[in-house]
């Protein structure tokens, strides 16, 4: 009888209340939607931006450069006849030549690390225009498909480091303050000396001896940006396990594993999930600055900083520090949304576990 009752209301979870009100915050939520589209495109991006033919017709055969390299000769190409296939030549000259073959181009055909001098007329960087978006950089490398794989590279680095820093941080944050006493005590110390290790310094030194890639910056990275995590998580456990829920827990006989797992922990979860997308803004932005000082991920990677880098050197080049400013700009105002959109949807004012 209660379901054919119009009056009986479906009961709602606290986190489907939270994505209710979340995307009730349109500015947020809508910078989320564009950020996790554009990221999950970001992946295929070969398909639409690249150097690489996706399909090849050549004397009845067909040819799939995506996933093989093929050589000038393999391919029959005239003009600059050697080493890999210029797949934009090639496609003019099996335009001329009628005689059925083809090639298939992504929508913008130029890769990041591709060198254009040979097909562009005067000294890089050369100004934006029809044919190259955003212009060259000062090697005469296409500057769109470099922004469009630098923000892959940023997401995927900050997300990484982010979820490391996470998982480090809850689960020295959460012992600390479960177990209190003496782990607490020199824990903290333990964790105040090793903040004191001048970040910038420590990069610098370990550039010096070992050439920077994505896993050592990610691990570097990862060293110093639990700690802040470790702090919030310890004053979330020393609030909560005060609280008369984890006293009934324990005077039922609960072990600490069921307490901190299923009582403490989901209810200490809000401060650091509404942070995250800070600490994903600050860790992209230390990524890029780190390639702007010459710190960061090695060349030909396509990266913001380095643009910005080349942009500094080549002032008079206005589209080398504007795209990716701006690009910088856009991505990390749109997280910062994302940001306050999270705040305002787990703010305990409105929603309680307690309640």
């Amino acid at each position: 009888m209660a379901e054919n009752n119009p009056e009986t209301k479906v009961s709602t979870s606290l986190l489907q209340k939270r994505w209710k009100k979340f995307k009730t915050l349109k500015r947020g939520y809508y910078s989320f939607l564009a950020i996790l589209i554009l990221y999950l495109i970001s992946f295929i991006f070969p398909l639409f931006v690249g150097r690489n033919a996706l399909l090849v017709k050549y004397n009845g055969d067909y040819y799939f450069p995506l996933f093989k390299t093929y050589q000038s000769t393999d391919l029959g190409q005239k003009k600059d006849a050697y080493g890999e296939a210029n797949y934009r030549i090639l496609k003019q000259e099996y335009a001329e030549s009628g005689q059925g073959n083809w090639v298939f181009l992504p929508v913008y055909p130029f890769g990041p690390n591709e060198n254009l001098l040979s097909e562009l007329e005067g000294n890089p960087p050369h100004p934006p225009s029809i044919q190259h978006f955003a212009g060259t950089d000062d090697r005469g490398r296409d500057v769109f498909s470099r922004l469009l794989y630098g923000f892959n590279i940023g997401i995927s680095f900050a997300l990484v480091v982010t979820l490391l820093s996470y998982i480090i941080g809850v689960a020295i944050g959460s012992s600390l303050g479960f177990y209190g006493g003496k782990l607490d005590i020199f824990g903290l110390r333990l964790i105040e000396i090793w903040s004191t290790l001048p970040f910038l310094y420590v990069i610098i030194i370990i550039s010096s001896i070992l050439q920077p890639n994505f896993l050592l910056l990610t691990f570097i990275l990862t060293l110093f940006g639990w700690i802040g995590i470790t702090y919030y998580m310890r004053g979330e456990f020393y609030r909560e396990k005060a609280r008369d829920y984890v006293s009934a827990a324990v005077s039922m006989g609960a072990e600490n594993r069921t307490i901190i797992f299923k009582h403490i922990l989901p209810n200490s979860l809000t401060p650091i999930i509404s942070y995250a997308p800070f600490a994903i803004v600050a860790n992209i932005f230390s990524l890029v600055s780190l390639d702007f000082l010459g710190f960061g991920l090695p060349p030909p990677t396509p990266s913001w900083g380095q643009l910005m880098q080349q942009g500094l050197s080549n002032i008079e080049h206005w589209w080398l520090i504007a795209t990716p400013l701006l690009s910088l700009f856009l991505t990390l105002l749109c997280i910062t949304f994302i940001g306050e959109a999270i705040r305002e949807a787990f703010d305990p004012k409105v929603y309680s576990r307690l309640r």
